[in-house]
């Protein structure tokens, strides 16, 4: 038996000997595997995604209690995980970082209790919640009580929702019951040496007899191209950590706070150039993306699920150093139509920022929901109701560009004045109508047509006749859904206006217990 420090600097000297040696994690060879795998370790990443000497641990030398199936005699430093907070960019968060090098990051009780003291604290202080997964996944030998530890995370993922943001970044494996809480939360940054799955592929090849690859199956570019799980894709940790700090500079801290005003780009005046981006012609495409380029403060666009239901754009921008979301139909892919998963992606999105008390801008160039046996018999009614349900429900500062083709209940859905918008400007090559000109004249001038002599002739002279009346931006503007008919090149100065002129936005919504969201 060892005998106790006569000293205190004799207790200091075995206080950072114990440091030192939970510090090290797994051990050397461990993490040399570590960077071998082309991976930082959990401390490593910490380091990098915090400010320098900002970090100050909690729960260093926690350890797991369970005794059964060899861990009485097990050296499991940390649980396996670093916890604590820090500051990023000058602003507190809490976070917790896996170690893959202790039990392959493997989650038990103590393991999971301390995510979810962390969690809470986020809570109590109002600061964003980060946590880098890098997990084998739950720790067999534990039992019952992982289990436990995991449904205490997914409950505290739910108490921090909409309260303060939560990002998790898998760097690493995350498989079974794990892949839960970063789905609960807010934003996911995957990196391509990471993979999500409920099961892996040997178990879907034994179940179901398909045979997959990992990367195939839950690799990041397949969750960022075709399931939608991810937000963002990374090539690599480092990168990981910047686009982590690059999100948490748009976001308040909390739900009671406005979002960080910083010295931004506060040249407002006129863009000639904004008039060549849009093509009058509603068939011809163009790539949305320039013209937001030209309202963000110095074209910095930072794009959320880029991969993803590319149909509509949607991510974080500054006007003035203003925060603001956009939301915006892309023409030049499947004509910038509505389907499930860009409805899915875009009411998400719209839920985020108001929840976070960011203002949301949206562009506006739409034909409608995508047509289809497959579309129809997958939802599209009930996951097409969460554009209307999420911008009907937004107390946030809505602010509508329409920019060509605004049809039927799509235009509705992308923020129209009768859902809420608070400014709605329409660019001259703007078309408000219940449906196109073509298809609407069909239907009205039936019969003239019918009876006429040339009846293409005919079609081309009501088409252009219902066009002239209804597919303009002044019937709209007559009515009062149109605030004001705008040049191209004075859209960045109008929305820098209504957003000063908003920025003390005050709506209340009857008083419940919650809404009910179309699921």
């Amino acid at each position: 038996m060892a005998s106790t420090p006569a000293s205190m600097k004799a207790r200091i000297a075995e206080l950072d000997k114990a440091r030192a040696k939970t510090e090290a994690g797994g051990g050397a060879k461990r993490v040399e595997k570590q960077h071998a795998s082309g991976k930082m370790t959990a401390r490593e990443r910490l380091d990098g995604l915090l400010d320098p000497e900002s970090f100050q641990e909690v729960g260093l030398f926690r350890r797991n209690r369970t005794t059964t199936f060899g861990l009485a005699k097990a050296d499991i430093p940390a649980d396996g995980v670093v916890t604590g907070f820090g500051t990023v960019l000058g602003r507190p968060v809490h976070v917790a970082s896996q170690d893959f090098t202790v039990m392959g990051g493997s989650a038990g009780e103590t393991h999971n209790k301390k995510v979810v003291e962390m969690m809470r604290a986020a809570l109590t202080a109002g600061t964003p919640f980060v946590i880098i997964q890098d997990s084998g996944g739950a720790r067999i030998q534990e039992g019952i009580d992982s289990l436990s530890g995991y449904g205490q995370v997914f409950y505290a993922n739910v108490e921090l929702s909409g309260v303060v943001p939560q990002i998790t970044i898998i760097a690493g494996p995350c498989a079974g019951g794990a892949v839960y809480s970063p789905a609960l939360g807010d934003f996911v940054i995957q990196t391509r040496k990471a993979h999500m799955f409920i099961t892996g592929p040997d178990v879907i090849r034994q179940v179901t007899g398909e045979d997959v690859t990992q990367d195939a199956l839950g690799g990041a570019d397949a969750h960022q191209a075709l399931s939608g799980v991810n937000h963002f894709v990374a090539d690599d940790d480092a990168q990981a950590l910047w686009i982590a700090k690059k999100l948490l500079s748009f976001l308040p801290q909390n739900s009671g706070e406005e979002p960080p005003i910083i010295d931004g780009d506060d040249t407002i005046e006129f863009d000639a150039d904004m008039a060549d981006i849009v093509p009058v012609d509603a068939k011809q495409g163009y790539d949305v993306h320039e013209v937001i380029g030209h309202v963000v403060d110095y074209g910095d666009f930072l794009e959320v699920q880029a991969g993803y239901a590319k149909n509509i754009v949607v991510g974080f921008g500054r006007i003035n150093g203003r925060t603001v979301g956009v939301v915006a139909n892309q023409p030049s892919v499947m004509a910038g139509v509505l389907d499930i998963n860009a409805s899915d992606k875009g009411a998400k999105f719209i839920m985020f920022c108001n929840a976070f008390n960011i203002p949301i801008l949206t562009f506006v160039d739409v034909p409608g929901y995508l047509p289809g046996v497959a579309q129809e018999h997958g939802g599209i009614i009930r996951h097409g109701a969460k554009m209307l349900y999420a911008y009907s429900a937004a107390t946030v500062p809505l602010i509508t560009v329409v920019l060509r083709k605004a049809y039927g209940g799509s235009y509705l859905a992308m923020a129209a004045r009768d859902l809420g918008a608070d400014r709605v400007f329409a660019w001259p090559t703007a078309e408000i109508a219940v449906m196109g000109a073509e298809g609407a004249a069909a239907v009205v001038f039936r019969k003239e047509i019918q009876a006429a002599e040339d009846p293409a002739e005919k079609t081309r002279e009501l088409v252009e006749e219902y066009r002239n009346t209804f597919s303009t931006p002044f019937m709209a503007a007559s009515r009062g859904l149109v605030d004001d008919i705008i040049e191209p090149g004075e859209t960045r100065q109008r929305v820098a206006q209504a957003l000063e002129m908003l920025a003390n936005k005050r709506k209340t919504r009857p008083s419940k217990k919650h809404g009910l969201m179309p699921v």
